[in-house]
């Protein structure tokens, strides 16, 4: 039986193995059938990082060394899709989706979120290369540049207000003719004089090269006007998915409390509701969703995860 067993091999997943292993415990394993590293090896680079600097640097490669130090310290991995996770007596199960399971003590779920996509056209060929869902992490990249910003809920003008704080101008292309964003973000966004809302249009296609994205053509809705906009930086903030489904029991019902938008409710000390079972990263309730707060989330939970089986021991 394992200590702990890890599931999902992002910024958390990775710091919870290199702080359960480094704090004593022996049997822990890490699951992750996607890229070890998370949406972070997607970025092209790294600039907001404390302590890494080097505009050189892909996410890739940014995350390689945290696997490294990860399995120097004894972390295992493992190449498997885990499908749920059971609660039986004072342990766990877990099992895969090729019906195989595995026991473990305590389990540290931090599976993330994924940004939904748009669906128009080059928004995969330029994702990460001038496409982006994260304006904390790559709003800088445009510094005294044009961007536009997909979206018209509060994610998206608030987003919009921290970009034109930065950016010269900021393009808000929304499909309807009323913003969903709560009154006083929207309000703020239209006193911002670099802040301009296009609505009643869609993002029609994204373009450029090699080099990245060169523009967008957005499309209004109502006349079919296509309109060529020359900027370099796009962001998308359509929504997020919580990937929570590895929480939900045979009858789709969540073995821990969860919000209404599906993200599971945690104490300070990434403890659920379900004693044994935390959980770090975008998963959980409020997440700032950056890098340097999920390796933080996941800290926290092996520590705890450390604590509660020497409790019952």
């Amino acid at each position: 039986m394992l200590d702990c067993a890890i599931i999902g091999g992002g910024p958390a997943g990775l710091t919870a193995g290199l702080y359960a292993t480094r704090g004593g415990l022996q049997k822990v394993t890490l699951f992750d059938a996607g890229v070890l590293g998370g949406q972070i090896t997607k970025s092209s680079e790294i600039e907001n990082y404390p302590g890494f600097f080097d505009n050189t640097k892909t996410g890739l490669d940014f995350m390689e060394s945290w696997q490294k130090q990860c399995f120097a310290f004894g972390l295992k991995h493992e190449y498997k899709k885990v499908a749920r996770v059971e609660k039986v007596e004072e342990h766990f199960k877990v099992i895969f989706d090729n019906g195989e399971a595995i026991e473990a003590m305590t389990v540290i779920v931090a599976t993330g979120s994924t940004p939904r996509r748009a669906g128009f056209k080059g928004e995969d060929e330029f994702f990460g290369k001038g496409v982006s869902t994260c304006a904390t992490c790559d709003g800088f990249f445009y510094k005294d540049k044009p961007v536009t910003v997909l979206g018209g809920g509060d994610t998206a003008l608030e987003e919009a207000f921290f970009l034109s704080n930065i950016c010269s101008d900021v393009y808000v292309v929304h499909r309807r003719d009323e913003f969903k964003a709560a009154p006083p973000t929207l309000d703020r966004a239209m006193r911002k004089e670099n802040i301009h809302l296009i609505t009643n249009s869609v993002i029609d296609e994204a373009y450029g090269g090699m080099m990245g994205l060169d523009g967008v053509k957005i499309k209004n809705t109502q006349t079919d006007e296509i309109t060529d906009m020359a900027n370099t930086g796009l962001f998308v903030f359509v929504g997020l998915n919580v990937n929570n489904g590895v929480l939900k029991d045979e009858n789709g019902d969540f073995i821990c409390e969860m919000n209404e938008q599906g993200q599971v409710v945690v104490d300070l000390k990434m403890n659920t509701s379900l004693k044994g079972l935390f959980v770090a990263g975008d998963l959980r309730i409020d997440a700032p969703k950056q890098v340097v707060s999920a390796a933080g989330d996941g800290s926290i939970a092996a520590l705890q995860v450390i604590s509660y089986l020497q409790e019952m021991q």
